[in-house]
């Protein structure tokens, strides 16, 4: 356990975090293109001609929910979300927007861009973290807690 973090399991984090990090190298190396999820997605439900193959992109962008799924079946996780599908709806609108104004996402920039050692992706990184931590703060300070 770690202090004041009762719930982290950082063994499970480190497990993620490296299939995640084999997955981009591998879509990389065999498709020559950036695994990013705010690019598969409009690719995957026909809103973008360009970028991996519409075939890649779905298998791609129903293979992350799968892949959690059958993840947290085998390993005993929670399969609920801890808020509501309102809220869920909503964060989801603001991550897409800010994927389109930073010309990508947290998986674009923050694991592949970051380990090209892209300019842009340090800076939309570090952009996207600093928010996250202002935002965090801000609504604890409201008395968020969820």
């Amino acid at each position: 356990m770690m202090p004041g973090f009762p719930h982290a399991m950082p063994g499970h984090g480190l497990i993620g975090g490296l299939l995640i990090g084999l997955a981009a190298a591998l879509m990389l190396l065999a498709n020559g293109r950036v695994a990013g999820c705010s690019g598969m997605f409009p690719r995957a439900v026909g809103l973008s001609n360009s970028g991996a193959p519409r075939g890649v992109a779905i298998a791609f962008t129903l293979g992350l929910p799968i892949g959690a799924a059958i993840i947290a079946a085998l390993i005993g996780a929670p399969s609920h979300f801890p808020t509501s599908w309102g809220v869920l709806a909503v964060a989801g609108l603001i991550v897409g927007f800010g994927t389109r104004l930073g010309s990508g996402c947290t998986s674009g920039h923050g694991v592949v861009g970051m380990a090209r050692l892209s300019p842009r992706s340090i800076a939309a990184t570090m952009t996207f973290m600093a928010t996250g931590f202002a935002t965090v703060a801000v609504l604890r300070l409201l008395g968020w807690n969820a």
